[in-house]
C-alpha cells in the first residue's frame, strides 16, 4: 500500500495513475471529495481516499497504517504574494508533519517531491546539477525558499532514520487544470499572453515525472536527489510552441529585463480590474529573465531505460486535450 499525498493535485493525480498502472494499492490523502477531471475515472476505482490534509496530524497518522511508503507530493506553487502564507505553511509545516509521522510509523520508505527550485537560482545562470547549493538570492522565489526549507525537514528525517530519495523536478507541464499550478502557462498563452522573454529554464511532461516517482520509489536507492528535467528551453520558444498548439496569437511584446519590470505592473494594475490574478508577477518575471539550465544526467544513470518525452511532442498534446476539455465545459477560461 503506497499513500499519495496531495493526490488530487496535478502531480500527486498522474502519480496515482501510474502506481494503479502497475497494480499497486493506493490511499491518497485529500482535502477534497471532488476528483481531478483531467484523469480517466476508471484509476479512482481502486484508491482508498482518507480525508485530511497535511496540516491535520490526526489524518496524517490514520493515512499512514499499514502503508510500506509515501510520496509526498502535496505542495502549493504560487507566485503570488495572497498566497504566499498559505504556501509557506503547506510547503514548510506540513513536509515537516509528514516526515515526523513517518519516523513515528516507522515508515519504510518516502519519496519527497520538491522542486528545482529548491536547489536556488542566480541571474547569471548555468548550468544546475545536484551538487548545486542553495545561496541566498533576490532571484529566488517565495516559492523557492518554502521549497528549499521543506527538503531541510526531509533530510533531518533520512539523518534519523528514513530511507528514500528526493526528486526536484523542474518546470512541468501536462494535462490539468489551469487554473492551478504550471497548468496556468497554457491558460495564460490562450488567453493571449502578450510577454516574451529569452529566459531559459527546464521544463518537463507531467506523465515522465509520475514515471521517474514510481520507479524511484521501488529502487533500493536512498539518501540521494535527483533532478528530473526534460528539456532545458526559451520561454520565448515555449510560449510559441503552446500558441501554435491552440492555433492562438504568439506573444509578441519582447519584454526585456526594463520592460519586465513595467510588465508585471501593468499586469497588476489590470487585474485589480479584472478581479483574477494577473498573468505576470514580480517574481515570476525575474524567473522569466534568468537564463539557468538544469542536468538530468544523474537520473537518466540510475534508471536504465527511463526516456524524457520530447517536448515538441508533448506540448501539443496537452493542447488538444486542454481545448477538448474547454468544449465539453469541464474548463473555463
Amino acid at each position: 500500500m503506497i499513500l499519495v499525498t496531495g493526490g488530487t493535485g496535478f502531480l500527486g493525480a498522474y502519480i496515482i495513475r501510474e502506481l494503479r498502472r502497475q497494480g499497486l494499492p493506493v490511499r491518497a490523502l485529500r482535502r477534497t471529495a471532488k476528483q481531478p477531471f483531467f484523469i480517466d475515472p476508471s484509476v479512482w476505482q481502486g484508491v482508498e481516499w482518507v480525508d485530511g490534509d497535511v496540516l491535520d496530524i490526526g489524518s496524517l497518522e490514520d493515512a499512514m497504517q499499514g502503508v510500506t511508503g509515501v510520496v509526498h507530493a502535496a505542495a502549493v506553487v504560487s507566485f503570488h504574494g495572497a498566497d504566499r502564507a498559505r504556501m509557506l505553511q503547506v510547503n514548510i509545516e506540513g513536509t515537516a508533519n509528514v516526515v515526523n509521522v513517518a519516523l513515528e510509523n516507522g515508515m519504510p520508505r518516502l519519496l519527497h517531491v520538491s522542486s528545482v527550485a529548491a536547489l536556488g537560482r542566480t541571474r547569471a545562470g548555468g548550468v544546475v546539477n545536484e551538487d548545486k547549493k542553495w545561496s541566498e538570492s533576490k532571484s529566488n522565489t517565495q516559492y523557492a525558499v518554502s521549497k528549499h526549507r521543506a527538503e531541510i525537514e526531509v533530510w533531518r528525517g533520512f539523518a534519523e532514520g528514513l530511507e528514500g530519495v528526493v526528486i526536484n523536478p523542474s518546470t512541468i507541464l501536462g494535462f490539468g487544470d489551469w487554473h492551478q499550478s504550471s497548468c496556468a502557462i497554457f491558460r495564460n498563452v490562450y488567453k493571449g499572453m502578450p510577454w516574451y522573454t529569452e529566459g531559459i529554464n527546464g521544463f518537463v511532461g507531467v506523465e515522465d515525472v509520475a514515471r521517474a516517482t514510481v520507479q524511484l520509489l521501488q529502487s533500493g536507492i536512498t539518501e540521494r536527489r535527483f533532478i528530473v528535467n526534460g528539456e532545458n528551453w526559451t520561454f520565448h520558444r515555449l510560449l510559441d510552441t503552446i500558441a501554435t498548439g491552440f492555433g492562438t496569437r504568439k506573444p509578441w511584446r519582447h519584454a526585456s529585463p526594463v520592460l519586465g519590470e513595467l510588465a508585471w505592473r501593468i499586469e497588476g494594475i489590470k487585474s485589480l480590474f479584472s478581479g483574477g490574478k494577473p498573468l505576470l508577477t514580480k517574481e515570476s518575471a525575474r524567473v522569466a529573465h534568468s537564463r539557468t539550465e538544469f542536468d538530468s544526467s544523474a537520473l537518466l544513470e540510475a534508471l536504465p531505460g527511463f526516456s524524457y518525452t520530447p517536448l515538441d511532442e508533448l506540448i501539443p498534446v496537452a493542447c488538444k486535450l486542454y481545448q477538448r476539455a474547454l468544449g465539453e465545459g469541464l474548463l473555463k477560461v
